[in-house]
């Protein structure tokens, strides 16, 4: 299941950390977030390394969209109702920041990366609503408008548009941004302590430390982990379809989304929470679609992304926590993290080099505090759903019961296993309970994987780790 992008883009590789190495700041994360960051500091004049547990962009950056944009759905009006004018001015003007940094750094360095100017559309079936949405987003600054001619064959009355927004191929783009960067491949960071970092084979001191893993993997300080959930979407790459102008993204759930890149279209959608797949079919359901609206179109790839989603929508980054003073974090995208990466990129190489950031108040992770937050308290209702079930939900199938190529929970000896069976029949059996905290695992039947629904994690079905919070596979 590799994306487009993966299938034509290949990153040279580099060597994992071996022995003892010191830098102003390092980075923990090779995505579009940690590259950007360090390639802003080294600008700066700071000595930084990057710190990827696999290869850089093979997380979530090799699996977007790869829209640069401001336009994140239907999100304004919101904002100024929770966060106050003031507030959901900077987050948009942060974002509209973010697409001519880019355009201005893809040109200056002379970049090829398929990058092309194209308005983003959020569409939906209320114009009152989308007239509401288009006012809010002009009213703070934003190249919006309400049009009724959307160009796409989902239904819509409307949709909202921003002129002069962009779209790219992210792993052409990392691949130039990481050419002058030190960056150490398959180099897993397993903790830190104060100013050092601890991986298998080497250390890493540094006076600052960046986190651009995704979901930060120390439960404590800063909690990330309860902080936010992570959902996924699903996409399909068409030949054959026709070409749409714009960037497409419903406003309304359970919608699709639409962009071309070259001769390819891409269909997106069929989000849902992590964990929370066991009936399966969402490429399936995205394939009905395109039979509907393209016939003569044809799959050449299929993939799928897994975001962060805070409870106010606004990303976290800034400063780790309190207790940390020179630890950062960059996390909670909500599936908007091209955009995000690069603002996070000015927020965290300011806040490092002393320097005064417009957008950063909006951004804090210090905004609130954990107990303080009521969509905390659902998160953690989340965590203890899924406990409750590991300890209480004893299936009644037996491993026998299990058909060719699906996977399924069994109880085998007194114990809960899960339980992956093969086309050819061969067994692959895990423990279900997630390293992280112990919640119970769930089949996902689309990509043959285990999640958990409490923190996002994700494992293969031989129990390898996928992503995190987890930093361990699960034990067979």
């Amino acid at each position: 299941m590799e994306s487009i992008w993966s299938q034509s883009c290949q990153i040279p590789g580099r060597e994992p950390l071996s022995g003892n190495v010191e830098a102003e700041v390092a980075v923990i994360g090779g995505g579009m977030a940690g590259m950007l960051t360090a390639f802003a500091l080294q600008k700066a004049g700071r000595s930084v390394v990057v710190l990827e547990a696999n290869q850089i962009g093979s997380g979530q950056t090799r699996n977007t969209t790869a829209k640069i944009t401001s336009q994140h759905g239907m999100i304004y009006q919101t904002l100024i109702q929770t966060i106050g004018v003031e507030g959901a001015r900077q987050y948009a003007q942060a974002n509209q920041w973010a697409v001519g940094a880019y355009k201005d750094m893809i040109k200056d360095h002379h970049i090829d990366c398929a990058f092309e100017v194209r308005s983003a559309y959020v569409y939906g079936s209320d114009p009152d609503v989308l007239q509401q949405e288009a006012q809010a987003a002009r009213s703070l600054g934003l190249p919006a408008s309400y049009v009724t001619e959307v160009g796409i064959p989902a239904p819509a009355a409307g949709a909202v548009k921003f002129e002069d927004q962009a779209q790219f191929h992210p792993l052409k783009f990392l691949r130039a941004v990481s050419e002058g960067l030190t960056v150490y491949e398959h180099t897993p960071v397993q903790t830190v302590e104060d100013d050092q970092l601890i991986t298998p084979n080497g250390r890493v001191n540094a006076k600052d430390i960046v986190f651009a893993c995704h979901v930060p993997f120390l439960n404590v300080p800063g909690m990330y982990f309860a902080r936010l959930h992570q959902e996924r979407s699903y996409v399909l790459a068409l030949a054959n379809a026709p070409k749409v102008e714009g960037m497409y993204i419903s406003g309304e759930e359970g919608g699709w989304s639409f962009r071309t890149y070259g001769e390819f279209l891409l269909l997106g959608g069929e989000q849902h929470r992590t964990g929370e797949n066991s009936s399966g079919g969402r490429y399936e359901r995205l394939r009905q679609k395109a039979r509907e609206w393209f016939p003569q179109s044809r799959e050449v790839c299929h993939w799928s992304a897994q975001d962060g989603i805070t409870p106010d929508r606004v990303p976290y980054i800034g400063r780790y926590s309190a207790s940390r003073p020179n630890w950062y974090v960059a996390a909670g995208f909500q599936k908007w993290g091209m955009t995000t990466s690069m603002v996070a990129s000015k927020i965290l190489r300011d806040l490092i080099c002393a320097a005064d950031n417009p957008y950063a108040q909006v951004f804090d992770p210090g905004r609130f505090q954990v107990s303080d937050l009521p969509g905390i308290a659902a998160e953690g209702g989340q965590a203890v759903k899924g406990l409750v079930k590991r300890f209480f939900q004893i299936p009644a199938e037996a491993a026998a019961d299990i058909p060719a190529g699906h996977g399924g929970i069994v109880f085998l000896h007194g114990e809960k296993v899960g339980v992956y069976k093969q086309p050819d029949g061969t067994i692959h059996p895990v423990d279900i309970r997630c390293p992280h905290l112990g919640c119970q695992l769930e089949w996902n039947p689309d990509e043959l994987s285990w999640d958990c629904p409490c923190h996002g994690s994700r494992f293969d079905y031989d129990g390898k780790l996928i992503s995190g919070p987890a930093q361990e596979n699960i034990s067979r």
